[in-house]
């Protein structure tokens, strides 16, 4: 965690972002919940607790720290304490959403290419208890950052702002604890997802060469495939969701790697072209706490028609009174 860019960009783009991503997720979260949108009940778990986390990240990440410490970098918000709060429950729902994001490219991998494990695993019970193991984990590995943090500087018995302690740096624990931290976000699950969607695209292939080979055989060439087809809408979700975390979080992951290699732990200013990358890395990884919604518009037919019910309904509603 640093402190936020200042300047017009970053002051006209995060409160845009807090505008788009809040009542898109939670239109997200009501609509899905529905379960009206022809899903089955295991996706529609796993996406409502996605657009859930990403609705946390969005208030987090981008209203409690990004917005405030632009437009409030004295609130009250900075107070030690609370700072610390803070970057715990940031990163705890950046690690929800990240990892319930492999935990849905995993349900969908085991539907897609395990047809004898889908009716064990596929299924909402189990989409629960994951969802709960995910979050409960998030948060007992992220309790440790309220140690990390000392006040940089104490007004009339008040600590004030988090700065990372120097022992952070040297002593073993914290070591390795910022070693395990990088493996478990960002890198574990980036590689889980890439490697996922690509065992899943390799059986599609295999597949659908198979069952084109056995159709020519049984002469059904002109009829349509109805498990080709409900597997090509589950593989073009999929793949939506997963194919926007990649591009989004690659900025990111590529500044990572590089401030880790170079140990490159300060700045010369604002317009430091490292700091504005690392920026843009912070930019594009929040834009994607907003992005499955509109996937979800594109890609899911039933799903437009109750966004768009849901949007009409006030006005509609409105109407009616009115007659």
């Amino acid at each position: 965690m640093h402190e936020p860019a200042r300047g017009l960009l970053y002051a006209i783009y995060y409160p845009i972002l807090a505008a788009v991503g809040v009542p898109a997720n939670v239109a997200a979260i009501v609509i899905l919940s529905r379960g009206k949108c022809g899903l089955s009940k295991c996706i529609t778990h796993y996406l409502v607790g996605m657009a859930a986390a990403d609705l946390l990240v969005v208030v987090t990440g981008v209203i409690l720290s990004r917005i405030v410490g632009i437009f409030f970098p004295d609130g009250f918000i900075w107070i030690t304490p609370l700072c610390s709060i803070r970057i715990i429950l940031v990163y705890t729902c950046r690690d929800i959403s990240v990892w319930l994001t492999v935990a849905f490219t995993f349900d969908r991998f085991v539907a897609i290419c395990w047809e004898k494990l889908k009716t064990k695993y596929c299924r909402k019970k189990v989409a629960a208890g994951v969802i709960w193991t995910v979050c409960t984990l998030s948060i007992l590995r992220n309790i440790p950052w309220y140690f990390k943090n000392e006040p940089r500087y104490t007004t009339n018995g008040t600590p004030w702002y988090c700065h990372t302690k120097s022992s952070f740096y040297t002593d073993p624990m914290w070591i390795l604890f910022s070693a395990l931290n990088c493996i478990i976000n960002p890198f574990l699950p980036f590689f889980l997802i890439v490697l996922l969607n690509v065992l899943t695209v390799k059986f599609i292939i295999v597949a659908s060469r198979g069952r084109r080979a056995l159709r020519r055989h049984n002469n059904k060439d002109n009829r349509t495939d109805p498990q080709m087809e409900t597997r090509k809408k589950s593989v073009i979700l999929l793949f939506a969701i997963s194919g926007s975390f990649v591009l989004l979080w690659m900025t990111f992951i590529i500044h990572f790697l590089y401030y880790r290699i170079t140990n490159t732990l300060t700045y010369s200013g604002y317009n430091d072209p490292v700091f504005i990358f690392q920026e843009v890395g912070y930019m594009s990884l929040l834009l994607s706490c907003c992005t499955n919604t509109c996937i979800y518009a594109v890609t899911q037919r039933k799903f437009r028609e109750q966004l768009t019910n849901w949007l009409k309904y006030p006005f509609t509603r409105k109407a009616g009174l009115l007659q």
